[in-house]
């Protein structure tokens, strides 16, 4: 069966698919040469501005301390949004009503919050409360919930994808709900949605940057003091290299889940091939 939408374009249609491909090609390119023309014309491209990296090594420092802060909360926030995702989506999965359903309503809630709004809560609401939390634990709080809240659901959507078969097998050997869950369900809902895990944990990454608006010494607070300290001047190089750093972390974390999704695939299909030639010995014999 196909899956086709719509015809393939006749040579009348290619031709103008690639007409306006190029005039589309044409105006970014005028663009970015008038782009260009207006940061020399302002003195952005002035070899001494982008020097300041060499000039001033204590900026050096400073990013690189914020980089390290922005890393630390990012993984601390990994580590429960992921736990709390998993528990969620369990309690979610239960067929008792007195667990599924205040479990649907707590992810909902955190789903529709902002999250600035929950880290806003952490820092101002909870020590109203007497729970006293610093800049670094609000924030890893913020993050926690909602990305906790919506990791439960690409973790669900990934168990309900799963042959039900499988779980009614296991249930006639025995196995427990946890037990399943554990062994096989979440080990496959990982390995299907893992593009969208690795999607939201570096949504996660650079949402430490509304950090900032409670004194947590992130990247981007780090990047902005400095411009504050030396002048709206150095600006943009300052911000293309926080864009840059952002670009390779993130790069580097999605290089890093496809590496793992290869080699868990290879692990996989050398399983399979090993049950496949055992089962065929058996037969034989």
């Amino acid at each position: 069966m196909s899956l086709q939408l719509a015809d393939p374009p006749g040579p009348r249609g290619r031709r103008r698919i690639l007409v306006v491909s190029m005039l589309a090609v044409a105006v970014l390119a005028a663009l970015a040469v008038l782009a260009v023309r207006r940061l020399a014309d302002n003195g952005q491209l002035d070899p001494d501005i982008w020097r300041i990296f060499i000039d001033e090594p204590d900026l050096r420092t400073l990013l690189w301390e914020g980089l390290l802060d922005t890393l630390r909360a990012a993984a601390t926030g990994m580590v429960f949004a992921v736990a709390l995702g998993v528990a969620l989506a369990f309690a979610r999965l239960s067929t008792r009503p007195a667990v599924h359903v205040p479990a649907a309503a707590l992810v909902e809630t955190l789903r529709g919050l902002p999250l600035l709004m929950l880290i806003f809560f952490a820092f101002l609401g909870l020590p109203a409360l007497g729970v006293d939390l610093s800049a670094f634990w609000a924030l890893v709080l913020g993050l926690t919930a909602y990305n906790g809240a919506v990791l439960s659901e690409i973790f669900r959507a990934g168990v309900l994808s799963i042959d039900r078969g499988q779980t009614e097998a296991a249930a006639a050997l025995g196995l427990r709900g946890t037990q399943i869950f554990a062994l096989i369900q979440f080990p496959q809902a990982v390995r299907r949605m893992s593009p969208t895990l690795v999607s939201q944990l570096v949504t996660l990454l650079k949402d430490t940057s509304l950090g900032f608006v409670i004194g947590y010494t992130e990247l981007l607070r780090q990047g902005r003091g400095a411009v504050e300290v030396l002048g709206s001047r150095y600006a943009l190089p300052i911000y293309t290299t926080l864009a840059v750093i952002y670009i390779i972390v993130n790069g580097s974390l999605s290089l890093t889940a496809r590496w793992l999704e290869r080699r868990q695939s290879v692990r996989a299909g050398g399983s399979t091939g090993a049950a496949a030639t055992g089962t065929g010995a058996g037969a034989g014999a």
